[in-house]
């Protein structure tokens, strides 16, 4: 059955960080909008919480920070009362034993023990001495920063499961971006600092993500950020409908007003009337939706993106380990990383006697993995936890699965010539098209870096003009999130402002792209 809707202002296609900043931002300026979102029960997108028997996953952990101060303000302002401050503490997990991470060299050496760190400083000088001199991957610059020894332990087996490609593989232009900064000398100076008690200050959410001793978080999981934003929204009389995923949609030639049809599971549709359409569906998916067809269609349709999945394990234990989260570099295990929900909030745990932690799989929609049941992949979970010798099997008292599919758009060796020509083809033809977010732009950005596309398109949008470009985004900042200022087209680009935009994450590129 097919229905008519009020006409609106503004459509919005994904209730994701990035179009739920959008809906609020708008709804607080007066205008009427109406956010489709595909998930029949939850906003969010990734950084969603899952709830399961009063138990709440993150999906990914999402640590509140940012360079911006327009974002910190509209999270405060979002989320005034729900804030909590949180340790901050993460591990690499290697051979039975954890490691500081970052690295701390002094603790790295003598967890390794007196052979293999004379073997891992062997191998480092060998390095130094006899470099390679062509490097073109990951795994040579890499084994020149650190040595092949070192690259074995702490950086081949986690940054392969992430990424499923092998590091000789990966381009050494994103090696330099992901690993810029870090050196034995610099490890080693940042140990005598901790040690001597510096490199602490107030958190008030805006340092870099790495030198936080402490973050902020909101109590019940990032969803309750989005799940608020979602009920101003409808409190300013506006809609979000649930279940509702994008069918197709074209703009009327004569009126210039777009129709976007969204249907749900059970085949009921509804058509609106807008002025503007924000987009944060993966551009792959919007091309395919636009009538006319894009001539980019081809292009869009060449788009990959890596996905992800979650299993959480209830155990009857005490907390396993502090962490928010440990690096698994285990190569004897798919796992590649393991949350610790409690560390994150304790209001996520509901029993006292029970830990919850999340084994986080990387992996391809329709793989192994992915197309395993949820009672497989808890078992599976549940060996490779027993394996580790974290836990025993019989301690697990309960499970879920989340799948998280489109988490990381791929940057193959043709997607910047695919995503150029959409983005090229789109601008000319739909000037009141909006693609803001992660997969929107199809761009590994920060939760931060969505949000600001998001309110730079509504100011373009209040402007009646583009007075923003908000694909002018700094690709060569540190990871980290430390960041630089770069060039933005528009007036009055505000400090905080360019520091978001400038917080978009690398990601790896094949060697044959480089």
């Amino acid at each position: 059955m097919s229905r008519p809707d009020q006409p609106v202002d503004v459509a919005i296609i994904g209730a994701g960080p990035a179009g739920l900043t959008a809906a609020y931002l708008l709804t607080k300026a007066g205008y009427s909008v109406t956010v489709i979102e595909k998930d029949p029960a939850q906003v969010g997108g990734i950084s969603r919480t899952v709830e399961h028997e009063g138990f709440r996953f993150d999906i990914g952990g999402h640590r509140f920070f940012s360079k911006s101060r327009e974002v910190v303000d509209l999270w405060n302002e979002i989320l005034p009362h729900d804030f909590i401050e949180r340790p901050r503490m993460s591990r690499i997990y290697y051979q039975g034993k954890f490691y500081s991470y970052p690295l701390r060299a002094f603790e790295a050496l003598r967890n390794l023990g007196l052979l293999r760190s004379a073997l891992c400083m062997a191998s480092y000088l060998r390095a130094k001495l006899r470099p390679i001199r062509q490097v073109k991957s990951f795994e040579d610059w890499v084994v020149n920063q650190f040595g092949r020894k070192l690259y074995s332990i702490f950086f081949k087996t986690y940054t392969e499961k992430v990424w499923g490609m092998p590091c000789d593989e990966m381009s050494a232009d994103w090696a330099a971006q992901r690993i810029k900064g870090l050196s034995l000398g610099a490890a080693v100076l940042d140990g005598l600092r901790r040690s001597l008690g510096l490199n602490r200050k107030p958190n008030d959410g805006m340092g870099a993500k790495t030198l936080l001793e402490h973050f902020r978080y909101p109590r019940l999981g990032p969803g309750m950020m989005w799940d608020a934003a979602r009920d101003h929204v409808l409190a300013g009389g506006n809609r979000v409908l649930m279940g509702h995923a994008l069918n197709r949609m074209a703009r009327d030639q004569v009126t210039g007003r777009w129709r976007v049809v969204a249907s749900t599971k059970a085949g009921e549709t509804i058509t609106i009337s807008a002025a503007h359409v924000i987009s944060s569906a993966p551009m792959r998916e919007l091309a395919g939706r636009i009538h006319p067809v894009p001539k980019t269609l081809g292009n869009a349709l060449a788009l990959n993106y890596r996905d992800f999945l979650t299993v959480a394990l209830m155990i009857r234990s005490e907390d396993l380990f502090p962490d928010n989260w440990i690096y698994i570099h285990d190569p004897r295990v798919k796992v590649g990383r393991v949350q610790n929900f409690r560390s994150w909030s304790p209001e996520m745990v509901p029993d006292p006697d029970i830990a919850c932690v999340g084994l986080e799989y990387f992996c391809f929609e329709g793989d192994g993995l992915w197309s395993a049941s949820d009672a497989d992949l808890i078992a599976l979970a549940t060996r490779e936890m027993e394996l580790m010798g974290l836990v025993s099997a019989d301690q697990v008292v309960g499970g879920a699965v989340v799948r998280q599919e489109k988490a990381y758009p791929v940057y193959d060796e043709t997607y910047a010539a695919n995503v150029e020509a959409i983005r090229a083809e789109l601008d000319e033809a739909y000037p009141t098209l909006h693609l803001i977010g992660r997969n929107g732009m199809h761009r590994y950005n920060n939760q931060d870096h969505a949000m600001m596309t998001a309110m730079l398109t509504v100011r373009n949008i209040q402007a009646g003009r583009k007075i923003y470009d908000i694909w002018a985004v700094n690709e060569d900042a540190e990871y980290h999130e430390a960041g630089r200022e770069g060039a933005f087209s528009g007036p009055d680009l505000t400090a905080g402002e360019r520091a978001a935009l400038a917080s978009t994450r690398a990601v790896p590129a094949p060697v044959r792209a480089a």
